[in-house]
């Protein structure tokens, strides 16, 4: 049978149960409060400079510059590798100058968007199984059939790292620079590395949902001083030192407020922590679920150390019940002894929780239909939805259908998770 929406089997939580929510710990708005007490409410100030330096030592790179967002971080990151590639554009070309550009398909807009910005066409790369990452072999692919590529934004899912060396060896063997969008994986590591250092740019996030916050905020992080101060400058408007306002570029006003830097500044101590208390959610639903036709977001044990950001689960090919979504609904069949993606959902929301479906593939977003979508056996437009020898076509594809992201708050209790893992359980009766 269906889960059953209006059993009183399972009570609705009292509070909502948040899919990832901030925790605080009452550091940060002391540090707030300095700010507020100093006077310094703009965009300089001992909290910023302390973010900066807190970032670099964490992660391991030379240099961190705080920005407004992630996504100014990956802006502003675009637009140093088009004038490294391209040189100087004309204002109105933008520093891609239309150029092709590799880029994660299953992942949020935000990664590859500002390729956009910067007049850039986004190219996407289909994801591989083992990590849910960009493909190397259909990166390899790509190469082959756009050579004259030099740039490649890869993004790590839900606190993953990908593939890394097999994706850095495809980028050095055709010369290409890597944009590194570590938004969701700060505290993740590689090979005993911290993401955030393997791209020649890197990013991180510090938004509301992230594994540390500053209610908003990212870091732009690289090794390279003159791109670091590239990056200051054109965050506060590409001013020219002058005494009076001079510019002879565009600029943008991207730069961290030291506000946003304090509550990011007092986070910071209670990164592992919160990597701990994810991990331990994950573990909890793959002990829960290990019974049922499911298995959890999966990541190389033997390389990688995740930060677990969000726990996630996908269904067996054979266990799913018939399932058809629109652009914004879905419908799905109940059958005993299967489900789907959008009843665990529903289900999980009737008890006043929160899921998520897994990120929608670009290469299906109506903005991006028409980019080109490569798999690892070539141009996967004509592939959406079908399958090949030894898994499917459409990598991306197969697990937005199949997958969906669990609740995974860190302050969720175990007795809450536990009552989570009884209404998917309920979904297979």
């Amino acid at each position: 049978m269906a889960f059953d929406f209006s059993s009183s089997r399972f009570k609705p939580f009292e509070k909502k149960l948040w899919l990832s929510s901030p925790t605080m710990h009452g550091e940060e708005i002391e540090y707030v409060r300095e700010a507020y007490e100093t006077n310094w409410m703009s965009t300089v100030g001992m909290n910023i400079t302390e973010a900066e330096r807190v970032t670099c030592e964490k992660v391991g790179c030379r240099y961190a510059v705080a920005l407004s967002a992630g996504t100014a971080a990956l802006h502003l990151a675009m637009k140093l590798a088009g004038q490294e590639l391209y040189g100087q554009p004309a204002v109105n070309k933008g520093s891609l100058d239309g150029r092709r550009v590799f880029a994660s398909d299953m992942t949020f807009g935000a990664t590859v968007n500002p390729i956009c910005y910067e007049g850039g066409i986004p190219v996407f790369i289909d994801t591989e199984e083992d990590t849910w990452n960009m493909d190397p072999v259909a990166l390899e692919k790509a190469f082959e059939i756009y050579p004259q590529v030099k740039l490649v934004v890869i993004a790590h899912l839900y606190g993953t790292p990908g593939k890394i060396d097999e994706l850095k060896a495809v980028c050095d063997r055709h010369n290409a620079i890597i944009v590194e969008d570590a938004a969701e994986s700060l505290g993740a590591s590689y090979k005993g590395i911290q993401t955030g250092v393997f791209g020649k740019y890197s990013c991180i996030s510090f938004n509301g949902n992230k594994i540390i916050t500053g209610s908003t905020g990212g870091m732009f992080l690289t090794d390279n001083e003159e791109a670091a101060n590239k990056v200051r400058k054109w965050s506060t408007q590409a001013r020219e030192a002058s005494p009076w306002y001079h510019h002879e570029e565009i600029g943008y006003n991207y730069r961290m407020s030291n506000v946003t830097a304090g509550v990011v500044r007092g986070q910071y101590p209670y990164l592992e922590e919160h990597i701990a208390q994810k991990k331990a959610i994950y573990e909890r639903y793959r002990e829960g679920l290990k019974d049922l036709p499911v298995s959890m977001n999966p990541y190389d044990a033997e390389n990688s150390a995740p930060n677990f950001w969000l726990s996630c689960l996908i269904i067996d090919p054979d266990a799913m019940c018939k399932q058809v979504r629109s652009e914004t609904t879905a419908l799905f069949i109940p059958e005993k002894g299967k489900s789907c993606p959008m009843e665990i959902l529903d289900a999980i929301l009737s008890i006043n929780a929160e899921g998520r479906p897994i990120w929608k593939p670009m290469h299906i977003q109506p903005i991006y239909r028409m980019n080109p979508f490569i798999t690892k056996t070539g141009s996967g437009r004509a592939m959406t939805n079908a399958y090949i020898e030894g898994g499917a076509a459409d990598v991306g594809m197969d697990i937005f259908n199949r997958g969906l992201c669990l609740p995974s708050d860190n302050k969720m209790t175990a007795d809450q998770q536990d009552v989570i893992i009884d209404v998917i359980k309920a979904c297979y009766e």
